[in-house]
């Protein structure tokens, strides 16, 4: 079998720019994401481990829940209440896989709820494993000047405070061979002014996953990153980029945005007995941008 040429292996135009509310979802994203659906093909490689996902209800959230129930592992996902759909058909195809599924909804900015979506995993899957906190917050600024405090705080939020209170209130339940795997982004290392509080959590969470390593390390647990570049999600769209969209991604040396189904294996490998040896480290899934 002959390898796929990777700069056409998805679309790199056609994308519809129109402007969504946040955090947007996927039957109103056009082209609809690639997350794996009928490609991801699983190998047992997380039989009978419990994922807890946030943001798993669409994106990359949801490509690594197709792939951790095809490996073989329960995922409980966290979502938005207005994300309830896009939950829905994701829950479907993770008891398709023969897996249970969870949905938990609610706002990862709550403290009080990051400790409840931690108990009721525990309680309903016997326990995590994997903890993915990926849910995530942007938004277009146009300058410093004008970027309004309830904004940065919301961003900060959803994509710092979400990640340590979910990640305290899992390690009680985290034994050795269990992992961390965080959703960071090329913006950690190549910040845009026009997303200047974004990209500062992104590299505020690599930070994370260094230190964390260290502080886990002798636990067993491993702790890691999975850096998207310019991924084709919900998220973009409602980003509120009109002028921007169109040529999204095609500034890569592939010349196209990814999809999130190629992100998925990253995760796998991760969370997985393959990735044993590697923690406190970033996988950039760039398209060839240097991280």
């Amino acid at each position: 079998m002959s390898a796929t040429d990777p700069r056409s292996e998805h679309p790199s135009d056609g994308f519809d720019g129109t402007p969504m509310s946040q955090p947007g979802l996927t039957s109103e994203t056009t082209p609809t994401p690639d997350h794996g659906e009928s490609s991801y093909v699983g190998a047992g490689k997380l039989h009978g481990r419990r994922a807890l996902i946030t943001g798993g209800d669409s994106g990359i959230g949801r490509a690594v829940a197709i792939a951790f129930a095809r490996e073989g592992a329960d995922v409980a996902i966290v979502h938005l209440p207005e994300e309830e759909e896009d939950a829905a058909s994701t829950a479907t195809l993770i008891t398709e896989a023969g897996r249970r599924a969870l949905l938990i909804p609610g706002d990862v900015r709550d403290e009080e709820f990051c400790r409840r979506a931690v108990e009721l995993t525990v309680a309903e899957l016997g326990g995590i494993d994997i903890l993915v906190p990926n849910a995530a917050y942007q938004k277009s600024r146009d300058s410093l000047e004008t970027l309004e405090t309830a904004e940065f705080q919301r961003v900060f939020e959803t994509n710092l405070y979400g990640l340590l209170w979910l990640a305290k209130y899992s390690l009680p339940h985290l034994d050795a061979g269990s992992s961390i795997i965080v959703t960071s982004s090329i913006q950690a290392a190549e910040p845009s002014a026009g997303l200047i509080d974004y990209a500062m959590t992104k590299a505020a969470q690599v930070a994370f996953v260094k230190a964390m390593a260290e502080e886990l390390g002798p636990r067993g647990i491993r702790v890691n990153a999975v850096a998207p570049g310019p991924i084709w999600t919900p998220l973009i769209p409602a980003t509120d980029w009109p002028d921007k969209v169109a040529e999204f991604g095609q500034e890569t040396p592939l010349g196209r945005p990814g999809q999130p189904a190629e992100l998925a294996p990253a995760y796998v490998l991760l969370a997985s007995d393959d990735g044993s040896y590697m923690s406190g480290g970033v996988i950039p899934v760039t398209g060839g941008r240097p991280f």
